[in-house]
């Protein structure tokens, strides 16, 4: 958008704001979301998010998982425990280094996510993503892609001040 096609200051910080509104209230249906599914998988939250990163990723070694989840290995070794006795996620070895294991999702974690996820929310999205043109999809790609990399700058950024109190509390 060109400085000529923008609007006028007070009307652009209305839109920042709805904007702002719009993105938090997004991610708090996602929350529910992702209650609800730890709910009806009978798993918790960070089980869940190592769920999905393996969905996302596919199969890895633990010590991936633990940094891509950002949790450390022994709280992955409990982790994969939990999805294995859930029938979710399984321990196999790794087909170029046998003596390597990977962690990779069943078929039944992938059939329970087709189930409550996939298939659903194609039925939600497919009709909503036909209004808009590929040049707008890909704007809205790309504004999601750079929304997740400064929540992701923003994370670092707690992080170092929650280090930062601890070591004062030390």
């Amino acid at each position: 958008m060109s400085r000529e096609s923008q609007p006028p200051p007070d009307e652009r910080q209305q839109l920042y704001a709805e904007l702002g509104n719009e993105v938090r209230a997004n991610q708090r249906a996602t929350d529910v979301v992702d209650e609800l599914m730890t709910q009806l998988l009978g798993i918790n939250r960070t089980d869940a998010r190592c769920l999905d990163i393996l969905d996302q990723h596919g199969s890895m070694s633990a010590g991936d998982l633990a940094e891509a989840s950002r949790l450390t290995t022994g709280a992955i070794t409990a982790v994969v425990d939990r999805l294995e006795r859930a029938g979710l996620a399984g321990r196999v070895p790794d087909p170029k280094d046998r003596r390597r294991v990977l962690v990779e999702l069943t078929p039944k974690a992938y059939a329970v996510a087709t189930e409550l996820m996939v298939e659903p929310m194609r039925r939600l999205y497919t009709p909503m993503a036909e209004r808009y043109s590929d040049e707008q999809l890909r704007l809205i790609i790309e504004f999601t892609r750079e929304g997740r990399e400064l929540q992701e700058r923003h994370a670092e950024w707690l992080r170092a001040r929650l280090e930062e109190r601890r070591a004062a509390d030390a």
